[in-house]
């Protein structure tokens, strides 16, 4: 899974990076501190499964602290967007280009209005941050039309006298984007599209790259520096005009001061949660730094935002669920770690699915997979359901 970071220079991206990956990133406050995508690896968390078995698990990806378990996402930051990226200004191809292989998207807003549509300082509050998401959707549903009207008469033609699959023609020409068969179909259904292509004019393949965009893309909005002063009144406007996004009040500047005083022992701190304890000596400026964190973020917002919108860019957005594969009678792998691995699947995903998930020989020789919680057996159509243990029956 692959999670990509997106917004206007300085809005924060690169800090939300950093704060999730604790990768070494370059941060400043001027238009195209990105050049290059950053890459690193962020994580989901979970309520462990090993509480329900009264033991402590091993990870052999990711870590668990008190019974929460974290769990690798690739993540990428790329480079800044400004309006008509998909003509190629600013570093717009190559933005475009790294979100490719994204399975959803985290917007990154200044909700604060202190950067113009260029990701330049301005006085704070006078720009409108709804402006930033509306001209990334437009961005990103003509990156879509772009690609799929690329020779679109010919190939309209073509699959017509050919008699070809239109579906199936559709998601091989948008593949690269990860746009899959079923995708296509339901989009076409929902905006009641005639079965002759030729017939579709301009508009139509608009608001077809619109919905194929939207469910192949899916986006979050992380409302960043809700810390600055005048922030909150802008979140709650943009939830108002904004009622089907996700938005997420977030201080990704707080967040990275957290994991970072946390890596030096200076607190203790579980990402995600509302609070923290001092266990290390601090300077005056350290204390009054937390001191506004703790009451100006996690007592109002309860966190800092960044880890609940991995979580919901994760299970929200794309309804992923959580599996931890074990056996009936041994938790452990062969090295003795206790429930190792945790793996994160496709809503409706089945048994079978699973088995093929963990290796294609499993897949091949499955008999059938039984639910170690419940200590039952299921067969290879039984869809699983978040946090189940599964072990895999398979031939030898």
């Amino acid at each position: 899974m692959i999670i990509g970071l997106v917004g206007k220079p300085s809005a924060g991206k690169s800090t939300f990076f950093k704060a999730a990956t604790l990768a070494e990133v370059e941060i400043a406050n001027y238009p195209f501190t990105t050049i290059n995508k950053n890459e690193g690896i962020g994580y989901i968390k979970i309520d462990c499964i090993d509480s329900f078995f009264k033991v402590q698990c091993n990870p052999r990806f990711g870590y668990c602290i008190n019974h929460k378990r974290f769990v690798p996402v690739r993540m990428i930051d790329v480079a800044g967007l400004v309006p008509d990226a998909h003509k190629g200004k600013g570093r717009g191809n190559q933005f475009l280009d790294d979100l490719r292989q994204a399975d959803a998207l985290i917007h990154v807003v200044d909700v604060s209005g202190s950067l113009n549509e260029n990701g330049e300082p301005v006085a704070v509050g006078s720009y409108d941050p709804a402006k930033d998401i509306e001209f990334l959707e437009y961005e990103l549903d003509m990156w879509f039309f772009q690609i799929l009207s690329k020779g679109w008469d010919k190939f309209s033609r073509q699959a017509q006298q050919e008699k070809a699959n239109i579906v199936k023609a559709i998601a091989k020409q948008l593949s690269g984007l990860g746009t899959k068969e079923n995708i296509v179909e339901s989009s076409i259904k929902k905006l009641n599209l005639s079965n002759e292509i030729s017939f579709w004019d301009n508009n139509q393949l608009k608001e077809l790259a619109k919905e194929l965009r939207r469910s192949t893309k899916p986006t979050i909005i992380a409302a960043n520096k809700i810390d600055v002063k005048g922030a909150d009144e802008k979140f709650k406007e943009l939830r108002k005009q904004f009622p089907d996004l996700l938005i997420i009040p977030c201080s990704a500047e707080s967040e990275l001061a957290l994991r970072e005083a946390s890596k030096n022992n200076l607190i203790e701190y579980i990402p995600g949660e509302s609070d923290f304890k001092i266990i290390g000596s601090l300077n005056d400026k350290q204390k009054k730094g937390l001191e506004f964190i703790k009451e100006d973020i996690l007592n109002k917002y309860k966190s800092t935002g960044v880890q609940d919108v991995l979580n919901k860019s994760v299970f929200d957005l794309l309804k992923y669920i959580a599996i931890f594969p074990g056996g009936m009678n041994k938790l452990e792998d062969s090295n003795g770690n206790i429930l190792p691995d945790c793996f994160l699947m496709p809503p409706n995903s089945t048994a079978l699915d699973f088995a093929y998930s963990l290796h294609t020989d499993l897949g091949d020789n499955f008999i059938k997979a039984m639910d170690v919680k419940k200590r039952l057996p299921v067969g290879k159509d039984h869809k699983l359901n978040h946090l189940d243990v599964i072990e895999i029956m398979h031939k030898k």
